[in-house]
């Protein structure tokens, strides 16, 4: 059965208004990104990095989220729970925390999560990580958060100094686009999303 963002949506309000914690959303989303080819049917085949909005209210945001070729995104957090459902490609996650009485919010490494097709992870709500597309082809995955995503005050970390910064939208977007931008300009270095034998067998959405 082809993935419906409509009942996505109404299933995730559903599991929030049972149970405000991340355990029954994260059913939710592990249930759809099991049939991954039922995902990109439903969404379309990733053509451009990006971030799609799916469902947007004070109490839950739900995302597509596209990462570019080699895509990186500086640490920074949320202040609200997330779960994190990949339904092509892979998302590398490297997990910060704060140095205790460190300057300016230094982070430092905690620990790593290589999340794959098909994997649904969960992400606390004081949660500090950076994520990485490390394969040469896009990714993508239904991001689903326990709030306003867009009107959070969140931070970031300067991934050289790695001292807090508040999280910078703009900047952050355009990171989306330089990918883009480096598609275009040698699209023969980048994969497609599927060989040519695993082509879903509905029209694409453009």
């Amino acid at each position: 059965m082809k993935f419906d963002p409509e009942r996505f949506i109404a299933d995730c309000r559903l599991a929030l208004a049972q149970d405000p914690s991340h355990k029954s959303v994260r059913e939710v989303v592990a249930c759809a990104v099991s049939d991954p080819a039922s995902v990109l049917q439903g969404l379309g085949e990733p053509r451009r990095a990006g971030i799609q909005k799916i469902y947007h209210s004070a109490e839950m945001t739900i995302l597509n989220v596209i990462w570019g070729p080699r895509m990186t995104l500086m640490p920074h957090n949320h202040q609200m729970w997330a779960i994190i459902g990949v339904y092509t490609g892979r998302e590398d996650n490297i997990f910060w925390r704060r140095i205790p009485g460190g300057e300016n919010g230094r982070v430092e490494a905690a620990g790593a999560r290589a999340l794959c097709e098909k994997d649904a992870e969960p992400l606390g709500r004081n949660i500090i990580h950076s994520v990485t597309n490390p394969i040469p082809r896009l990714t993508g995955a239904i991001h689903v958060y326990g709030g306003d995503f867009f009107s959070a005050e969140r931070s970031e970390w300067d991934p050289e100094t790695l001292l807090e910064q508040r999280y910078d939208v703009e900047k952050n977007m355009r990171l989306f686009e330089e990918s883009n931008a480096l598609m275009q300009h040698d699209p023969e270095k980048w994969e497609p999303v599927f060989g040519k034998d695993h082509a879903p067998t509905n029209n694409r959405a453009g």
